[in-house]
This record gives structure tokens, sequence and C-alpha cells, in this order.
């Protein structure tokens, strides 16, 4: 599998009704790859991905990302080998802690989410690998469970985590991390370096604004990014020069509005995959080069998704024409 990937990602708030149009024009843009997204209480992961996976030929699916504890890992491994058979070779499972406050609505958060993120995904690749497998954990109990129909082709399972234990965890116990956005190339260097793992592939997610004009490019990335600075990406955004500052700018700012203000047009470019075509191209390039296999680009909330699959495709033609 190349390591210079670049695709796409398709917002949670994409009504189901339009993920089969989308997922062609991200296939016929030539983008590498296609991710979708479980959050509450929007459209479910595995069913979302079935449907990507059944309306394209080629274009290989991520899962970004499921919770684990919202599901027996049984239960999941089951779901994740049916994909994983009918579509061999295209299916990229993600899984992570989930959101507390979303599991605690759904009365399935965790005392320790470590422990019950590596039961999980320790349970579910060895299910996927066709053992029989019987676990006596905190979180994950399995007596004797074997899949009737393990994937002739097992897909490669990522932990979509961000904190240094999680990361480390994510090294010894899957195939690969998902890294959320903001993820500049720092940030890929440091959590590799606590990943400590090779082979492990990375995924990094990253807001597009493909313009012509850099501070238009600018200007229309900037509130989307400023809602994504939180004290959770803190360990985002410390590997960067800026780090401490705009982390102490995230404190006192009053809301997304004026921390939005506030942004430097530097940080943006640094956090962000912005500017014209050979801007943006550079951007990713540089991605590749600090260990991140697969850039997913994510079109911006506030503008059409046709347009943000049309500018990723843009982007990864000119990186495949620039590095010929």
């Amino acid at each position: 599998m190349s390591t210079s990937r670049v695709g796409v990602r398709i917002s949670r708030e994409v009504p189901p009704a339009r993920l089969t149009k989308l997922a062609r024009q991200a296939e016929q843009a030539g983008l590498d790859e296609l991710w979708v997204v479980e959050d509450c209480f929007y459209a479910g992961g595995i069913a979302t991905a079935a449907t990507v996976l059944a309306a394209t030929e080629t274009i290989p699916v991520g899962i970004g990302v499921l919770p684990a504890v919202a599901r027996n890992p049984a239960i999941a491994a089951m779901e994740l080998a049916t994909l994983a058979e009918l579509y061999p070779g295209r299916l990229i499972a993600g899984i992570g802690h989930g959101v507390p406050s979303w599991m605690r609505q759904i009365g399935a958060y965790p005392a320790s989410p470590l422990t019950a993120l590596e039961e999980t995904l320790t349970a579910i690749r060895r299910l996927l690998a066709g053992e029989r497998l019987s676990m006596d954990g905190k979180y994950v109990r399995l007596d004797e469970v074997e899949l009737d129909y393990p994937p002739a082709v097992v897909p490669p399972v990522l932990a979509g985590v961000r904190g240094p234990k999680s990361l480390a965890l994510s090294g010894r116990a899957a195939d690969g991390t998902v890294l959320a956005e903001p993820a500049a190339p720092e940030y890929v260097r440091a959590a590799r370096a606590t990943i400590d793992a090779d082979p492990h592939t990375v995924a990094t997610y990253n807001w597009l604004a493909l313009d012509q004009d850099p501070d238009r490019a600018r200007d229309r990335v900037r509130k989307t990014l400023a809602d994504s600075l939180k004290p959770s990406t803190a360990e985002h955004l410390r590997p960067m020069p800026f780090g401490e500052e705009i982390l102490a700018l995230i404190d006192e700012s009053t809301g997304a509005d004026e921390l939005a203000a506030r942004l430097r047009p530097e940080w943006i470019d640094q956090l962000t995959v912005s500017g014209d075509l050979a801007g943006c191209a550079e951007r990713v390039r540089r991605l590749h080069e600090a260990g991140s296999a697969s850039v997913i680009l994510l079109p911006l909330p506030d503008e059409p998704e046709e347009d943000g699959i049309a500018a990723a495709g843009e982007v990864a033609a000119e990186l495949r024409r620039t590095s010929r």
C-alpha cells in the first residue's frame, strides 16, 4: 500500500440520502481514500461505510471512528468482517474512545477508557484474523468466540486517539492511528515518536481551503479552525513553535469568534491545508514526509460538500503531477 495517499472525509452533517452521489464523486476525482464518520447521533458508521462501498468500485473506505464501548466487540468484528469480505482490500476500520459526553449520554462511558479501548482493539483484531478467542478482561469478556466468516483480506484496524497514553496504546494494540484535525507535521512527528511502532500507518485529518487567493483561503477556513481548537487539542498544538502562545489564546478567548479573529495568518497556514493549488499540494507533501501515510482532507462545513471533494481531487492530482 502506498505511503503517500490523499483522501477526503464526508462530514457527519451530510444527510444519508446524499452519500451515494458524494462517494461516487470522490472516486471519480481520483482520490486514494474516502472516509466516513460515526458521531452521536448522526448516521451509523457501519451502515454509512456499507453504503459508500456499494456505491463505488475501487476506492478504499475508512470509518473514522467507531466508539469502542458502543458495541460488543464480537458484534463489531462480525460487521467489519462482513464488509471486508464483500469488499476485499477496501475497508479501513477506525476505533476510538468515543466522546465522553456522548458515551455518558448512552450509559456506556467506562471507568478506564484506556483499558476499554485496548481490550476492544485486541479482541476485534484477533477475531478478524480468524482466531477462536476467549477473554476475561475488565470490559471484554468472550467465551470461545470465533467468526464463521472471517475475511480473506483482513482489514487494518486503526485507533482514533490523541493523547500520549492513548498513542502509546495504539502503537502496541492497533495497525495504525487516525489523528484528528488539526494535524500539522510537527504533531505527526511527535505522535509517531510516542506511538513507537513500525510498521504502523498514520492517517491525518486537516481542513481544506483551496483558493488562488491565499488571504481569501485563510478567511474561509479561519472560523472552522477556531471551532476545532479546544483544550482537548493541546497535544496537537504543543509541538508547534507557537504552541504555548496559541494555547494561552484559547484560554483567554471568550468564544470561537474572538479566537478566530486573533489567529495569525502563519498559524492558519501551518494548521490547515489552505492556499493556492501549489501551496496546498506542498502542505500535503510535508505531512507525508512527517510520517502521515494518508492525508485526509476535510471540506469546510459551511460550504458545499461537492466543492470540497472537487478541491481535494485537484490537490491530489497536483501532488501526483509534481511528484513525478
